[in-house]
């Protein structure tokens, strides 16, 4: 016989023969069970991995639009917003601060001048802007009884006894189909 064909085995005891025997049977057993487990088992996201969620889906797919603003209908009737309104949104920034020259809310002693040249004047000025500051305080929105407003507010808590804008009654719509119907 030729020694060309003797191979050796990496079994050599009957106890490695056995737990070649079980291994054999037992491996693929658990790799089908733990198959079963993972196939049947619920999705579970890992800690920061909820960007498929619906919640997170539908966050990143809103219209960028529906964020802070809102429709407004150019039809509808304004309603007019009140001095203290108006100061927070167009005022507070120079008249807060004192910025650019502007004349604090309260300070008695840089409002007295403006005070003494009287609310049309007053109004003239923060209606079409004065040196610095723009017209209707940078906000062209702003409808005219709005500016007064805010100039009652802010002319009164320095010491002024200006009286309150009275607001423009509305055209009736009777006389404006009227005034818009061609003439016979």
């Amino acid at each position: 016989m030729s020694d060309a064909h003797h191979e050796e085995s990496a079994i050599k005891t009957p106890k490695q023969l056995i737990l070649a025997i079980v291994a054999g049977f037992l491996v693929p057993i658990i790799c089908i069970v733990l198959l079963v487990i993972f196939v049947t088992s619920d999705k579970s996201m890992g800690a920061g991995s909820g960007g498929l969620s619906p919640e997170a889906v539908a966050a990143r797919v809103k219209p960028v639009a529906d964020e802070g603003f809102t429709l407004k209908d150019v039809n509808a009737p304004k309603v007019l917003k009140t001095g203290e309104e108006v100061y927070k949104m167009a005022c507070v920034a120079c008249h807060g601060t004192g910025a650019a020259g502007a004349p604090k809310l309260g300070d008695a002693g840089a409002w007295a001048p403006r005070i003494k040249q009287g609310y049309e004047t007053l109004a003239k000025h923060a209606i079409n802007g004065i040196r610095a500051m723009p017209a209707k305080g940078g906000n062209p929105d702003l409808d005219d009884v709005e500016v007064e407003r805010v100039v009652v507010l802010m002319a009164n808590s320095a010491g002024a006894k200006f009286a309150e804008p009275k607001v423009p009654a509305p055209a009736a719509p009777a006389a404006a189909a009227d005034a818009a119907a061609p003439a016979k």
